[in-house]
């Protein structure tokens, strides 16, 4: 069944993906819509699977090391103090990793809650002149990193 993950894959495949960061060698890293963590990215594996279990060890250790791979990226470009890595799969059944920095400065009942309690409506959504030069730093530390 073709999820919004299999065409977001598909989109940074073609160079169409309007938050696309970069290709790393178990997907795909782009920014999220919503950026109310400022650096809020997802890794889309490639080629796309249902779930971490579907993929062979190589694949799973590979993924695993580029999700956090993207969380240093952004540590290092913003000024977060933690990164929350999520794998859910239950809206979307494709495999795909949240990546949310956490900030000191976030809102004292939510810096310890799960990021799904923000009020997701209230934004700021993606804004790709706001949000193209953090974009290319991570990308920049991604390829640093490789």
């Amino acid at each position: 069944m073709p999820t919004a993950i299999h065409q977001q894959v598909r989109d940074a495949r073609d160079g169409t993906h309007p938050r696309l960061i970069c290709r790393v060698t178990s997907g795909w890293v782009v920014l999220g819509t919503w950026q109310r963590l400022r650096g809020y990215c997802l890794l889309l594996p490639d080629p796309v699977v249902r779930g971490l279990n579907d993929m062979d060890a190589d694949a799973r250790r590979e993924f695993l090391y580029d999700m956090t791979r993207v969380g240093d990226a952004v540590l290092a470009v913003t000024d977060a103090v933690h990164i929350n890595y999520e794998m859910l799969g239950n809206v979307e059944p494709a495999l795909h990793a949240h990546v949310f920095p956490r900030f000191d400065n976030e809102p004292a009942v939510r810096r310890t809650s799960p990021v799904w309690l923000y009020d997701w409506s209230a934004g700021p959504d993606f804004d790709a002149q706001r949000d193209r030069p953090m974009m290319d730093a991570i990308a920049d530390h991604l390829r640093a990193d490789d």
